[in-house]
């Protein structure tokens, strides 16, 4: 057991140093944020896009997006110093980013990720309820809510682990649920700014 915290100790004190080194090398041109949310990952086109608050005058927090560009130098880990991959990466994650000041004039603006570190991989669940106003098959979406109001709908992101049953219990696919259906869905605490607000569904019961 010692050597095993020797070889962890070892491990972060080895990524610290060069993590602080690049920095480093780099000076001032770049941007640090904390507590930052990951709204959105595009693995295939390796982007990740995360909001965080910048405070501005009269103490008002002012919400920033950016889409971070992963490379091979992007070092990215969680909060114990362990390496993580692209892929491990899930929308509605805490995260601290590194990331150059030289930005893209897109909406939202792209810059080159240095770094990003997972503030709390365990993510907590919290339940809603609602009738399906529509399902995207193509993209995974599920859609609740009042189609005339906006502002009550969510949508609901369907993953290869995200469990979907019927009234009975018994294991069904997405395909299988119909705009109408009164569904109570399980799924991660936080929620993206986007409107209709994005979070991702770990269990979907038709009731």
């Amino acid at each position: 057991m010692d050597n095993v915290i020797k070889d962890q100790r070892l491990r972060d004190w080895t990524i610290d140093i060069i993590t602080d080194r690049m920095m480093r090398n780099r000076g001032s041109n770049v941007i640090r944020v904390n507590d930052a949310l990951i709204e959105n990952v595009n693995i295939r086109s390796g982007l990740v896009t995360i909001s965080y608050g910048v405070l501005g005058e009269f103490n008002v927090l002012n919400m920033q997006v950016v889409t971070l560009v992963i490379g091979r130098d992007t070092i990215i880990r969680d909060q114990f110093g362990q390496p993580m991959l692209l892929r491990d990466l899930r929308e509605g994650m805490r995260v601290d980013a590194v990331f150059s000041v030289a930005m893209t004039r897109s909406i939202p603006p792209q810059s080159t990720a240095y770094s990003i570190t997972v503030l709390n991989d365990s993510m907590q669940s919290s339940f809603t309820e609602g009738r399906v106003m529509d399902v995207d098959l193509v993209n995974s979406f599920l859609y609740t809510g009042d189609p005339f109001d906006i502002y009550s709908q969510m949508r609901f992101i369907i993953t290869d682990s995200t469990n979907i049953r019927d009234r009975r219990g018994r294991i069904i696919r997405l395909r299988n649920i119909r705009p109408g259906d009164f569904v109570r869905i399980e799924h991660a605490n936080f929620m993206t700014m986007s409107i209709p607000p994005q979070t991702t569904a770990f269990d979907v019961q038709v009731l």
